[in-house]
């Protein structure tokens, strides 16, 4: 119970980093592998911005065998001298005092991604140990922190120095080693995702070019397979090209801008295809911001008005012809918008937003001048032309499913014709509280329908698999009636229409079997979310829901298995003379086993759908989904494994087959 009295002795003032330890997710957002893996991003991001500003070439991530996790730039060196007021090296004022930095002002680096100077002290907060080399003026030095458990103040004591700073000897490196080991008692799992890590030290390699990063994962058996070097000439053309991979390109040349306007550096890198998504990646200062902000709105002003004007002057477009949309122009885009800003204000709920006012009419007057420049070029009016034709297709192709819409909608269709028979809603009226489950045929809709708790959970069967819309248009996706039942049933809309304010369910749920066809079912599912709601995505509101697979029976006693290796514990658990049942389909379920297995909210389990790597899902979508067989067959070489086994012996002897 809280005390009756409050007065100033009840005030608790924390020390030095006690705040990270005491509140981390106010620093690092979570204490998941999310959380884990931003230690390891506030390093790399310091390395890069050295490089970033012109005083690095090589950066080196390593994952090493105890866990820890080391990063080394050939920078200027972080300081060593005294620091003035603070009357310690300034190495140590860095790792161990919050809001200590040199990012504050423009003097030491003209752009960075780190600005609030808690980056570095965050990490030594959050580790076992920490350790910094420094490789400054033919001298190495060095560092070491730990976080240890104080028996006199009864609590940890975090990133306190382990000694002075060091002078281990003469050098003749130069620039900063930080090596640290996250700590077991804050984190989750302590475990760096190799292909995670792989995947973020890529994409920095394309945003700044011909800067050379290794990457080294000691934990990795083969020595072939250890190390890998992301370094691009071509920067953010490269990245396009890469992106690109699995789709039909338009137009060969990458078409490249880049320019300054007073303190603002804007470069993009485009290339259309063939197919009819928008894919437009931005990122401030190698930030990505996924939910866009005033460099993405100039660009975007700035690119329509060029490709009007251009169809105007060639004729394309007469005097009685309305403009091109944005949209219209950006049907098959590929583009990488990076801009640096000297002070970046980041908005929106996951800071994924440019704030700063200043910056959408400099990017707007850079992408005017140099697209204007790049049409009136005479080599690449065939190009220029072949993009236009293709928007002014894709404003007619806009104005079909508009009028597809706006029929659908008169004749009830959208409203309620198509979810006759098919939904069964729910009652309550809290949508936050409300769940869609999205599930495979009319036998598992029986059961779900049935099985539910129809005062939160709501059941839409699809008959058969639905559209595979990746390259289809819209007004494709609006003629396939299982789709149209899934639009009418969210109440979102699609399209321009699309409004997730609408939105009547706060939990969507694929809820398909535990085979190749439900798999595929999936796949199709989250395409169609992925390329024409994706703010049901990004907003946290889509799930994949995961029945179990067995059901071992013994008198009274009854486990469910999600995968195989649960199978031989509960096996084991029960002891011979067991029943055992496996289950194909959601079908074979009855209403009751089916809600205390995947449907009763205090038992189930669910994967949240989230979008970590917005350009690596799109490219992967088009490999996986699109109609392109090399591409998906090499991905599928490359990353399947084939020598997994799905049978395995029970521990009375029995062979059971198959696996999920």
């Amino acid at each position: 119970m809280a005390s009756q009295t409050y007065t100033a002795g009840n005030i608790q003032v924390l020390e030095g980093l006690e705040a990270v330890r005491l509140r981390p997710g106010m620093y690092i957002g979570t204490t998941s592998s999310r959380g884990l893996h931003h230690l390891l991003w506030e390093i790399v991001d310091n390395a890069i911005d050295e490089a970033s500003n012109g005083f690095a070439s090589e950066v080196t991530v390593t994952l090493h065998k105890d866990g820890s996790a080391s990063v080394y730039d050939n920078g200027r060196g972080m300081p060593v001298d005294m620091h003035p007021t603070m009357g310690k090296p300034g190495v140590e004022v860095i790792f161990t005092v919050l809001h200590a930095g040199g990012k504050f002002n423009n003097e030491n680096y003209s752009y960075s991604g780190g600005l609030h100077g808690v980056g570095a002290s965050v990490v030594n907060a959050l580790s076992k140990w920490l350790t910094v080399d420094v490789f400054l003026n033919w001298t190495h030095y060095r560092m070491a922190f730990t976080s240890e458990y104080d028996p006199a103040k009864g609590k940890v004591v975090a990133g306190v120095p382990s000694g002075p700073l060091e002078v281990i000897g003469n050098t003749r490196k130069k620039g900063t080693l930080v090596r640290f080991l996250p700590d077991d008692a804050v984190f989750e799992d302590v475990t760096f995702n190799t292909e995670q890590v792989s995947r973020r030290l890529q994409e920095l390699a394309y945003l700044n070019k011909g800067i050379r990063i290794t990457f080294t994962d000691e934990r990795v058996a083969s020595a072939e397979e250890r190390t890998r070097v992301f370094c691009y000439d071509g920067g953010i053309s490269d990245y396009v090209r890469y992106l690109n991979d699995g789709k039909t390109p338009l137009h060969e040349n990458i078409i490249y801008m880049e320019g300054r306007k007073d303190s603002t550096v804007c470069r993009a890198a485009i290339q259309y295809t063939d197919g009819y998504s928008e894919s437009l990646f931005s990122y401030v200062n190698n930030i990505n911001t996924p939910e866009g902000g005033s460099h993405e709105a100039g660009f975007k002003s700035a690119f329509t008005k060029a490709f009007n004007d251009f169809a105007r002057r060639t004729g394309i477009l007469k005097d009685k012809d309305n403009n091109l949309s944005g949209e219209d122009f950006r049907e098959g885009l590929t583009c990488v918008l990076t801009t640096m800003v000297r002070n970046p204000q980041f908005e929106g709920q996951t800071k994924g937003r440019l704030g700063n006012s200043e910056v959408r009419p400099a990017v707007e007057a850079i992408i005017l001048q140099q697209l204007t420049d790049w049409l009136d070029n005479l080599k690449n009016q065939e190009d220029a032309t072949a993009i236009v034709t293709k928007a002014v297709r894709a404003a007619q192709a806009r104005e079909a499913a508009r009028k597809t819409r706006d029929n659908i909608r008169k004749a009830s269709a959208l409203e309620t014709a198509p979810l006759v028979g098919k939904l069964s809603s729910c009652t309550g009226r809290k949508y936050e509280d409300n769940e869609l489950f999205i599930v495979e045929g009319d036998s598992a809709g029986g059961s779900a329908k049935q099985g539910r708790d129809r005062r939160f959970q709501a059941i839409l069967p699809l008959r058969g698999k639905p559209l595979n819309v990746e390259k289809k248009r819209l007004e494709q996706v609006l003629a396939n009636e299982e789709f149209r039942s899934l639009i009418t049933a969210l109440g979102t809309g699609i399209g321009e229409s699309f409004s997730i304010q609408n939105l009547k369910y706060g939990k969507v749920v694929i809820l398909s079997d535990a085979d190749q066809d439900g798999a595929h079912i999936r796949a199709i599912l989250l395409t169609f979310f992925f390329r024409y709601m994706k703010e049901l995505i990004t907003g946290g509101h889509v799930y994949i829901g995961m029945p179990p697979l067995y059901k071992v029976a013994k008198g009274t006693k009854t486990i469910y298995a999600y995968d195989d290796k649960e199978l031989a514990k509960a096996v084991k658990s029960v002891g011979k003379g067991y029943t055992l049942q496996r289950y194909k389909g959601l079908g074979e379920m009855n209403p009751e086993q089916l809600w205390e297995t995947t449907m009763d909210p205090s038992v189930r389990k669910l994967i949240r759908v989230t979008i970590e790597d917005a350009a690596q899902v799109d490219r992967l979508t088009t490999i996986l989904m699109g109609d392109k067989v090399e591409p998906r067959r090499d991905y599928i070489c490359e990353h399947a494994d084939f020598n997994r086994q799905d049978n395995f012996e029970l521990p009375d002897g029995q062979k059971q087959e198959g696996g999920r």
